[in-house]
Parts: C-alpha cells; sequence; structure tokens
C-alpha cells in the first residue's frame, strides 16, 4: 500500500498571528511525500531528505490521523523531500502536512478531489486534517490554516484561522522573486504579543484583501510584521518601485516579491540584481492555482 502526493509552498499575503485572519498564495514550488503503509503496524517512522535529522513529528501525525479516520489505523513509513526551504517562511510545515496526508489517502485508494467532484475525502478536509496535526505536533501557532489552504488549493486563500473557515479564494497570475537568508526563523517561536500590536494594520491589510488588492495588502503587511518581527524592511523597500507586491513571508526571514502581469512598472530583473548582493538565495518562480495533487503528477 504506497501512495504520493505533492503540496506547494506558498507566501504571504496577511500573517495571521495579529487578528486571526490569514491570506496566503501559492507558489510553483513542491513538497512531495511518499507514504507505504504496514497494515500489520500502527507506528508511522518519518524521514525529510533535506534534513535527515529533522523533526519528523509533523509527516508522522499526518500519517496517524489520515489513517486513523480513513483507514484502520495502520502504521508505516512517510518519506518527504521538498524544493521549500525549511523554516524560512514560506509554508514548509503545511506544505508536508498536506502531501503526507493526501499521500496517505493515496495508499489507501482513496479519490481526492474537491467539493465538486465524485470524491471519497476533499481537498479541504485533508487541509483541516493537517491543520489538526501541526496544531497537535506544536509547529504553529495560528493553525495556519491561510498557509495550508494556500498550499492545498492554490490561488489567493484568504481564512479566518481561528475557525479554519475559507472565506475567500482567487486566482493569480504573478511572478514571484523569493529572497531568503542564510538564517532560519520557526513560526511556533513568533513573539506573539508584538504581532498582536500591529492589529489595527492587520485589519487594514485584511480590508484591501477583501477588496482583491492583493499585492497591496502584502506590501502593508510586509512593513507591519517585518517590524514586529524585528527583521530589516529595505528589502521591501527596494522592491516597492520594482514590484507589485512584496512582503515578508509568514514569520520570516524570506521576503517575497510578485509582478502583476498587467503592473508596467513591475520589474523583478532589476530587483534581483539589487537582491543578489544580499547574502542567501533568490529564487524566481510563479504563482500557482492548481494546488496540491495525488500521484505522481498534477
Amino acid at each position: 500500500m504506497e501512495g504520493r502526493a505533492a503540496a506547494l509552498g506558498a507566501g504571504t499575503v496577511l500573517n495571521a498571528l495579529a487578528t486571526g485572519t490569514g491570506a496566503a498564495f501559492g507558489l510553483d514550488v513542491e513538497t512531495r511525500a511518499t507514504v507505504e503503509l504496514e497494515p500489520e503496524s500502527d507506528a508511522v517512522e518519518g524521514t525529510i531528505a533535506e534534513d535527515p535529522d529533522g523533526d519528523t513529528a509533523l509527516i508522522e501525525h499526518c500519517v496517524a490521523l489520515a489513517t486513523e479516520r480513513w483507514g484502520d489505523g495502520e502504521g508505516g513509513v512517510v518519506r518527504t523531500d521538498s524544493d521549500v526551504p525549511l523554516a524560512a517562511g514560506l509554508k514548509s510545515s503545511s506544505a508536508a502536512a498536506n502531501a503526507a496526508v493526501l499521500a496517505t489517502c493515496d495508499a489507501l485508494g482513496l479519490a481526492v478531489g474537491d467539493a465538486d467532484d465524485a470524491v471519497e475525502v476533499t481537498r479541504l478536509e485533508a487541509c483541516r486534517l493537517g491543520v489538526r496535526a501541526a496544531r497537535e505536533a506544536g509547529v504553529t501557532v495560528t493553525g495556519a490554516f491561510d498557509d495550508a489552504t494556500a498550499s492545498m488549493l492554490g490561488g489567493v486563500c484568504l481564512t479566518d484561522n481561528g475557525e479554519d473557515r475559507l472565506r475567500a479564494r482567487d486566482p493569480v497570475d504573478w511572478d514571484a522573486l523569493v529572497w531568503s537568508p542564510p538564517e532560519r526563523a520557526y513560526s511556533a517561536d513568533a513573539d506573539v504579543e508584538r504581532c498582536g500590536a500591529v492589529a489595527p494594520m492587520a485589519d487594514l491589510v485584511a480590508d484591501l484583501a477583501e477588496e482583491g488588492r492583493y499585492a497591496e495588502a502584502m506590501t502593508v503587511n510586509g512593513l507591519a510584521f517585518s517590524a514586529a518581527l524585528g527583521f530589516d524592511t529595505d528589502p521591501a523597500v527596494e522592491a516597492m518601485p520594482r514590484a507589485s507586491g512584496v512582503s515578508l513571508s509568514g514569520t520570516g526571514p524570506s521576503v517575497v516579491a510578485v509582478a502583476d502581469a498587467a503592473d508596467p512598472d513591475a520589474d523583478l530583473a532589476s530587483l534581483a540584481d539589487l537582491w543578489a548582493d544580499r547574502p542567501g538565495t533568490l529564487r524566481r518562480t510563479t504563482t500557482r492555482n492548481d494546488g496540491a495533487y495525488t500521484g505522481d503528477s498534477p
């Protein structure tokens, strides 16, 4: 009983730490999971290809919860490999959880899709199970339902993280430039009290997002949460004349700039020349609207 799946990394429009309302968008970077179920066992063993000594509790718990809900409590082995850098603010935990849950469903032979399809498990159900696993594993403060839905469904997802409710989802067609500095930041370690101090700005970002002004919203979010979390705002300031929107992604440290095809002033190539002088890595990618999938290809 073997299954495979992949889920997307994502960037931030609105960090949910201040108010519980969040928004994120899917990026064309993937985390892949393979699950081999063993009916005679109830133990799950995990491996992370990029970090063999890393904490595998999340992906193991995802498999255990999925077999408890849709199977017969089978154990087994779960392995992930990823294009999404760990602890960089690009939703690596959400992508790993989504991929592990979907790969388990694939191993169980379950049809997965959206609510309007003839399926046994909807992607939104699978997403909520991964969010539960993330909360119980202690890798998230809010449950990160915004990050998880963007990873699972693609497009921009606006959510209520207190209720795990999807408020809106829209496709976006953006090019993206991601700068990831060498340091790492873990969401569970974020200073929630300082993030709460910028709640009025988060409310403004939510208003912009509700109007569909996602690129503007992410820029306001990036300035507010960079200040709250102690990150340099210079990369965002450099991006503003050259991007449609720019934000600190999650709790950092990555910064994501986007260019809307309809924006004549957006020039990510010139921004890349500026950011290239900063330590770390640069990645050119695009948004994705299709989201996570089971099997070997979407």
